[in-house]
């Protein structure tokens, strides 16, 4: 199995500065697609599991990359 490839923290930064950039704009659509491309980090991914759902999770169009490699491939489904 191919290791997930991890984003830095000023490729996080760049994606959160360009969201709100987009928000200040009035697009709001884009802002919000725009972070999902970041991974969630495993503790949200995991309180959003428990108290929103997992098809929030899957549904959403959230990158769990970070959450996957720290619990798992199958961790959703557990």
């Amino acid at each position: 199995m191919p290791q997930a490839q991890t984003m830095t923290l000023d490729e996080k930064l760049a994606i959160g500065c360009k969201a709100a950039a987009l928000w200040d704009a009035g697009d709001d659509e884009a802002a919000s697609r725009l972070l999902r491309t970041a991974p969630m980090p495993p503790y949200l991914a995991k309180v959003a599991k428990e108290k929103i759902g997992v098809d929030f999770l899957i549904n959403g169009g959230w990158n769990l990359s970070e959450a996957e490699a720290e619990f798992g491939p199958d961790w959703l489904n557990k």
